[in-house]
């Protein structure tokens, strides 16, 4: 080969390179994210992921919309996520599934929401759902009887303040109907007190503050689980005893939770978004209901509260944090 033929070639194989790089990163499957950022359900649905074979930059990139309560936002988020032609989106709870339901008909979705999916309006069919939706669900206000039991057995109280988030619609409904339910059945008094922005958690504690209830019972909500370092820190500025629905809020400093282990759903839907990525049809794929449960307990705030916690809730813990 003739010297200019040869700068000829070595060039031309240069000035391609960039084309071809940009070709293998368009490839690269691209999932949608419209969820929480908290790091260790992140780091659960990368766990899910990596079951099928995806990890992120080496094979997949996630394209993220974090929300913060931002459900004004929902369709804006979910209407991007379609302009950009993401392989897979990711719904972390009730208002984005149902978002992105609206957006898209076309586009696998994989959602994480508690309660029935059907009758949240999300999916007509729970073993062969219909469409272009699937996804994990989890148990949240079915547990709250049980959830007041346990509260009651860290301490004996008599009067209740249940807050409760009103824009959480049919399974706040749920939550303040069980709690009532079993409130009666031990005798106990309920005070329910709303909360739909951070100002009205402020405000809900100034109650908190002026009438003293023995204990508090937070409902399950994706707006208090982005606040819950200002529950966290408002429960213990006012000390009082507060039980919450997931381990996050004890790990930043909550006394007692109950609740489905919301990690494990979440390593789920990083599987069933493999499985979707590798040619399944979320039809095909059933609704499953992730059945993991935990009880956690902060210690350390509770001998700060003063309080004992009876030794067999220790034993029965999934994890007691010191």
């Amino acid at each position: 080969m003739r010297r200019r033929d040869f700068i000829k070639a070595v060039v031309g194989s240069v000035a391609a390179w960039p084309l071809a790089v940009h070709a293998q990163q368009q490839a690269m499957p691209v999932v949608g994210w419209m969820s929480t950022d908290a790091p260790d359900l992140l780091q659960a649905f990368r766990e899910g992921l990596k079951e099928t074979g995806y990890i992120e930059h080496e094979n997949i990139a996630i394209e993220f919309r974090p929300m913060q309560n931002q459900i004004d936002q929902l369709p804006e988020f979910a209407a991007d996520l379609v302009r950009r032609k993401v392989n897979v989106i990711v719904a972390g709870n009730t208002p984005s599934a149902l978002a992105v339901k609206a957006a898209t008909t076309t586009i696998p979705v994989v959602f994480n929401t508690p309660g029935d999916p059907v009758t949240l309006g999300i999916v007509t069919n729970l073993a062969r759902p219909e469409g272009n939706l699937t996804g994990i669900t989890w148990l949240a206000g079915e547990l709250s009887a049980k959830r007041l039991e346990l509260l009651h057995e860290v301490i004996p109280a008599a009067r209740i303040a249940l807050l409760i988030e009103p824009n959480n619609g049919a399974i706040t409904e749920a939550i303040v109907r069980d709690v009532e339910a079993a409130a009666r059945l031990m005798g106990l008094q309920i005070r329910v007190l709303d909360a739909n922005t951070s100002g009205e958690i402020d405000a809900a504690f100034a109650t908190i503050a002026r009438e003293h209830p023995d204990a508090l019972f937070v409902g399950s909500s994706p707006f208090f689980f982005s606040r819950r370092v200002q529950l966290v820190n408002l429960a213990s500025y006012h000390r009082v005893p507060a039980t919450y629905s997931g381990r996050v809020y004890p790990e930043v400093g909550g006394l007692v939770s109950y609740g489905a282990s919301v990690t494990d759903a979440y390593r789920q839907v990083g599987v069933y978004t493999g499985r979707i990525l590798k040619g399944a049809r979320p039809a095909d794929l059933p609704v499953l209901q992730s059945t993991k449960l935990e009880l956690v307990i902060n210690h350390q705030s509770a001998r700060m509260l003063g309080l004992s916690i009876p030794d067999k809730l220790l034993v029965a813990a999934d994890e007691v944090i010191e």
